[in-house]
């Protein structure tokens, strides 16, 4: 009987020893999974582990990473508590729980388990910092602080905790007390870094002596430092003092270290900070800026992109274009570029080279954008054969985009008006509403066109109606409704449209003040009209110029 109940131990004890070694060499199976990125297969060994051997804390931690990397988040969480509970001595463990709270959102879960590992490991520098990380995203000022105190027993003293305590300083509206922790600091160890910092601290508060002496130790500590040329070169603008801005700024822009992007930045903040009667004042100065940039950087197309803008908001359009359009021509695979220099045509009125530029722009990009440019262009020009052209290509080529084809059928139709075929116009204008009958712009076309013809003034009617419901405070529609109206014979229910309409730039507009004229005639308000008309014959007077 003994023999037998011992033959029943050695048997058991050896099932248990191949067990345990069945559950190791699974586990280094599936880390190896993992490791070579097979999530997947990791995490279906893994769970298999974890119902198998339910006491291994090892299996819960490599299964919590890889339900994690699986997308199974809540399931990871679950996993790694797992670890925790059965080996809350694990440094490993418990700071993956704190990090997998923290991406669930679980912020204060996380802080409080990253407060007991700073506790239960102090040796351990990691916690530390992601710990100071949640307090300072959390507003937890005074914590930080206590964080940087504990860094630096662990390090002593450095650049980088300086500056966090500045910065934490400033953000509790404690500048004074941020930019002592500075001067400390700078007392037994000489730093550009915190020396600029504490120039840009006294340059704010109007110290600029004061912040001059500072950027200067900086340089003499490194000459090619750029927070301290910049800052020094603020000092001297403060100052008027422009021979020195200039030559402060030289190294910054001529530096072949300093990227492109930096300097297309300052100089668009400086454009629209500045004062103008500076910039004028100054202008070789700032112009060499800009152009030694564009020298640096020939191949950079935000550098010629940015001297265009330079040019252009100084008041020298046409090198602005010149810019412009190297930038286009240097990088025609950029749609950005081409789309500049396209708008900057538009905006100077070059109707020719607008059209040209759009059309070459839509086939290479086939943006349908371009070929509105090239209508507005075509429109200027009078051609109108061209934008009737242009718009039966969009209804060709994208025959199911509602949004194109709606405006290619009313810019058919505009043009068919223009040339004085008023029947193709309106079938036009009927394509286009069967799309969309309720699209206002055709609508009031439609309507006033039909207005100035003396037909069928109840369609006209009702569709401008449509407009003015929808659009009420606009003065186009409002005077095609009232004028309407006025031919109705309705001239006292037109009238309220029209004054609505001069609330809203009816009076920029010679044709509406002299319809709003017609009507206060027509309801005998003689003196009242006259002063209308008055208005209307200066705009016309002021567009012959």
């Amino acid at each position: 009987m003994k023999k037998n109940v011992l033959a029943i131990v050695l048997f058991c004890v050896s099932t248990l020893c191949a067990f345990a070694q069945s559950v190791d060499s699974n586990l280094i199976d599936a880390v190896t999974l993992y490791g070579n990125g097979q999530y997947q297969k990791a995490r279906a060994i893994l769970q298999t582990l974890s119902k198998a051997a339910p006491d291994n804390d090892a299996v819960w931690y490599y299964l919590a990473q890889a339900e994690y990397r699986t997308g199974n988040k809540d399931a990871a969480q679950e996993a790694i508590q797992k670890a925790v509970q059965l080996d809350s001595s694990n440094y490993w463990y418990r700071s993956l729980l704190g990090r997998m709270q923290l991406m669930a959102g679980k912020v204060d879960e996380s802080m409080r388990e990253y407060e007991s590992l700073v506790k239960d490991f102090p040796d351990k520098s990691s916690p530390i910092y992601d710990l100071l990380s949640i307090y300072l995203s959390q507003q937890k000022y005074e914590k930080a602080l206590a964080m940087l105190d504990e860094i630096e027993k662990q390090r002593g003293p450095s650049e980088e905790v300086t500056r966090t305590r500045y910065d934490i300083y400033t953000s509790m509206g404690k500048q004074d007390e941020g930019a002592a922790i500075l001067e400390k600091f700078n007392q037994q160890y000489s730093s550009p870094s915190i020396l600029s910092m504490l120039g840009d601290y006294y340059l704010s508060d109007f110290a600029d002596s004061l912040a001059q002496a500072r950027y200067q130790e900086a340089l003499e500590l490194d000459s090619s430092y750029i927070p301290a040329i910049l800052g020094m070169s603020e000092v001297h603008r403060h100052q008027r003092r422009y021979a020195d801005y200039f030559q402060t700024l030289e190294p910054f822009f001529s530096s072949e270290e300093v990227p492109a992007s930096s300097k297309t930045l300052y100089i668009t903040n400086l454009t629209r900070s500045i004062d103008p009667k500076i910039l004028q004042l100054h202008r070789e100065g700032f112009d060499n800026l800009v152009l030694t940039t564009t020298e640096v950087h020939p191949a950079d197309s935000s550098v010629l992109a940015t001297a265009g803008s330079y040019f252009y908001t100084t008041g020298r359009e046409e090198k602005a274009g010149d810019w412009f359009k190297a930038a286009a021509d240097k990088f025609p695979e950029s749609i950005g570029q081409t789309a500049t220099y396209v708008q900057y045509l538009s905006l100077q009125k070059q109707w020719g080279p607008l059209r040209e530029r759009a059309m070459e722009a839509y086939e290479r990009f086939g943006e349908a954008a371009f070929l509105d440019y090239a209508n507005m262009a075509s429109y200027q020009l009078k051609d109108y054969d061209s934008i009737i052209a242009n718009s039966r290509h969009i209804l060709e080529t994208h025959p199911k985009d509602k949004d194109l084809c709606l405006g290619a059928w009313s810019l058919i139709g505009d043009a068919y008006h223009e040339k004085g075929d008023s029947k193709q116009a309106y079938k036009a204008y009927e394509k286009a509403l069967k799309i969309d009958p309720s699209y206002a712009p055709v609508l009031n076309n439609y309507a006033y066109y039909l207005s100035l013809e003396g037909k069928n003034l109840k369609k006209a009617y009702t569709m401008s109606k449509k407009t003015v419901e929808a659009e009420p405070d606009n003065a186009t529609y409002l005077d095609t409704f009232a004028w309407i109206l006025h031919l109705m014979g309705k001239d006292l229910e037109a009238k309220p449209f029209f004054k609505h309409a001069m609330l809203y730039g009816g009076k920029e507009s010679a044709v509406i003040l002299r319809h709003y004229a017609t009507v206060l005639e027509a309801l005998g308000e003689n003196d009242t009209a006259k002063v209308y008309r008055n208005q209307a014959a200066r705009l016309d007077a002021q567009e012959k110029k």
